[in-house]
């Protein structure tokens, strides 16, 4: 069938081209490449175009009657729908700026917000009467804009400190305290007591025992009493309702003039910085070693609050240490950096190399 179906279109063909010589030859390959497109159609998926090509298929189409249009990718609607985007374009080019007041500069708003924080009394008509003076013309209400798109607010509520200033401020003098267990590798129970100042988180940690009775806790206080001699006065203590806790311990702060909270039934969350310290201490000291006994506990735990206090770096103080009274930290090359290895390389301490 093939067969004879292939003899047909070449008495076609040879009728085609003899007839017509080189007229018939180009009808002929037109009619091959038209075929040739048809197939390629049936193989590849939709085609890419570029605007280039978008725009060479729009413009030559308005010259071939819409019989001949088949011979294109596209469909007649994409070419009509591309020669309006062009049509559109031709009338509307340059015309491309928004509608409306133009854009403030970016440096005059800058200058705005400055002002702003620097001037917290200051209103959007105080500070358009400032800007007036420096030769700079800007509404009042575009500057209420810029102040509210930058989230500072309005000038009566900029005068009072904000919650993290209050909180911070607050911090000052508040003591936290908690008690933690550690297991010996003889199953033997040791505890020692945390405090942690909430503005410095300096920590005082106290040796361990394995009975932390009434006497133990008291003098655990007294000794805290004689590390803060000198320091500022300790507002309040806060500590939760552990049973360990005794009269005399209280009396101890109560005689420093320190007031004694205590948090409420079941709310770890109350004393949060206290639990948080001793998950720190767990999860980068204690549960990575096996304390022998109550020596080996106190050492452990004497080294890590010497890291803790002078190296280690906290969110909360800008990421520097409790210890750390330098400003600014100097550059130092990378050749010249030495590790030193704290709780037998447990921790990492990193340095500037000896001169």
């Amino acid at each position: 069938m093939l067969f004879l179906l292939s003899l047909i279109m070449r008495a076609l063909a040879r009728l085609l081209v003899g007839r017509r010589g080189d007229d018939g030859a180009q009808d002929l390959e037109i009619l091959v490449l038209r075929h040739q497109l048809r197939v390629l159609r049936r193989k590849t998926g939709r085609p890419k175009l570029k605007p280039l090509d978008r725009m060479l298929l729009a413009s030559t189409s308005r010259f071939l009657p819409r019989v001949r249009w088949a011979s294109f990718m596209i469909t007649p609607q994409t070419l009509l729908r591309w020669h309006r985007e062009l049509v559109r374009r031709k009338w509307t080019y340059g015309r491309g700026r928004k509608p409306g007041r133009p854009p403030v500069d970016p440096e005059i708003v800058d200058l705005i917000l400055r002002l702003a924080r620097e001037n917290p009394r200051w209103g959007a008509v105080r500070i358009q009467g400032e800007l007036r003076r420096l030769g700079i013309r800007v509404g009042a209400t575009t500057i209420r804009r810029v102040l509210r798109r930058a989230g500072v607010g309005p000038s009566p509520r900029r005068t009072g400190p904000t919650w993290s200033e209050f909180l911070r401020a607050q911090a000052k003098g508040i003591i936290a305290c908690d008690f933690f267990c550690v297991e010996s590798v003889w199953l033997r129970t040791l505890y020692a007591l945390v405090f942690i100042e909430l503005h410095t988180r300096r920590v005082f940690v106290t040796s361990s025992t394995a009975h932390p009775d009434s006497a133990w806790v008291t003098q655990q206080a007294r000794n805290l009493s004689m590390d803060l001699d000198g320091r500022a006065p300790v507002r309040f203590l806060i500590y939760d309702r552990d049973s360990k806790f005794s009269g005399s311990f209280d009396e101890v702060f109560r005689s420093e003039g320190t007031g004694v909270i205590l948090t409420p039934i079941r709310a770890p969350n109350a004393n949060a910085f206290a639990e948080r310290w001793v998950r720190t201490v767990r999860a980068e000291c204690l549960d990575w070693m096996l304390i022998l006994g109550r020596r080996h506990l106190d050492r452990v735990l004497r080294t890590y609050v010497e890291h803790y206090n002078g190296h280690r770096a906290h969110r909360a103080l800008g990421l520097a240490a409790p210890l750390d009274d330098s400003e600014d930290s100097v550059v130092i090359p990378a050749r010249e950096v030495r590790r030193r290895n704290v709780l037998g390389g447990l921790i990492h301490e990193y340095h500037r190399m000896a001169a």
